[in-house]
């Protein structure tokens, strides 16, 4: 009797210690596979869905575990988000860290982007929402008049820089986002010296994207600006080549042709005076302050140098003008450019 009990109590240490040693595994042990660095969960998953695709993409050795330690760790609420995956995390660790929905942020840095929808395929690309939620947005008068702006001059709210934000953020919070730093970009110092301008921070914006269309070189900008200004406070047109290339809708354009100033459209400064209604690109950080911080001078016409240096030869009279004109259009026939 005293062997049988003996062998009975090692049978019951061993089934226990078999039992700890299972859940011990299953809770703590290593699971989480090196296949993917990132899980990415989508708005509106269920558990199934995520246990979907976790099957589907190897993240964990052993599903089986995993569903029954989110059932016993009641792992219930899902989190959208891109989570960070670690090579031999346990199913505590993952689940836990999926449960509080400690996700990593996203960084999103862009400057210049072109146009709007190419802005929005760009950022489509770091967060979840795709390029046509964004561009519905933004092409919403509706909700472009909550902000203060227009469907045209809404792409002046996106300020280049870099940026942490959450993967499963939504064109409206991405949006809000971006106007808030839109609204601490624009201080009381720089609508004062808009004002002075008699520019609202749009305007200024909108005027500082020809600049930066302009100018190579952005020592040169807070010239240019200064042109601009001047012609626009003598009601001249513009006439920037810039906004002809965006209304033609053709960026291979090297040479501006006189069939091209004939383009019937708000965007071409050679046909109509004032700024058009919305940026021709998203302008620098540089370009807006360029404008704030013109360099005055009479300067009224300006063209490129017959050097290709990519700065401008810039003259006060259009007789002036003509001769640098004329120099230019010489340097592109002298290189074949006709286009």
């Amino acid at each position: 009797m005293k062997k049988f009990w003996i062998a009975l109590v090692v049978i019951i240490v061993l089934s226990l210690a078999g039992t700890g040693i299972f859940y011990y595994l299953r809770f703590f042990g290593p699971n989480v596979t090196d296949k993917q660095e990132y899980l990415y969960i989508k708005t509106g998953s269920t558990l199934k869905d995520v246990f979907k695709t976790i099957n589907e993409q190897g993240i964990v050795k052993d599903t089986t575990s995993f569903l029954q330690s989110a059932q016993s760790m009641k792992y219930v609420k899902v989190k959208p988000g891109k989570y960070r995956l670690k090579s031999g995390m346990s199913n505590r660790n993952f689940i836990n860290m999926l449960k509080s929905g400690n996700q990593e942020p996203v960084t999103l840095a862009f400057h210049n982007i072109r146009l709007k929808d190419q802005f929005a395929g760009f950022v489509s690309k770091k967060i979840e929402a795709d390029s046509v939620s964004i561009i519905r947005l933004l092409d919403s008068a509706k909700f472009a008049e909550q902000y203060g702006f227009t469907t045209d001059n809404i792409y002046t709210v996106f300020i280049p820089n870099s940026y942490q934000l959450y993967w499963n953020t939504s064109p409206e919070k991405f949006f809000k986002r971006m106007y808030a730093n839109y609204e601490k970009f624009w201080t009381p110092g720089r609508k004062q010296k808009a004002a002075e301008l008699k520019l609202t921070p749009q305007e200024v914006s909108v005027l500082a994207s020809i600049v930066d269309a302009e100018a190579l070189h952005d020592d040169e900008m807070p010239l240019i600006a200064g042109l601009y200004l001047n012609r626009l406070n003598k009601g001249m047109k513009l006439q920037s080549d810039p906004t002809v290339i965006f209304a033609v809708n053709d960026f291979t354009i090297k040479r501006v042709l006189n069939r091209d100033l004939m383009t019937n459209s708000p965007y071409n400064t050679y046909m109509y005076k004032g700024l058009p209604p919305g940026p021709i690109m998203m302008p620098s950080v540089n370009a807006i302050n360029a404008v704030l911080d013109y360099k005055k001078t009479d300067y009224l016409y300006m063209c490129a140098k017959a050097d290709f240096s990519g700065y401008h030869a810039f003259a006060t009279n259009e007789a002036e003008h003509r001769v640098n004109a004329k120099a230019f259009q010489q340097a592109l026939n002298d290189r074949n450019i006709k286009r």
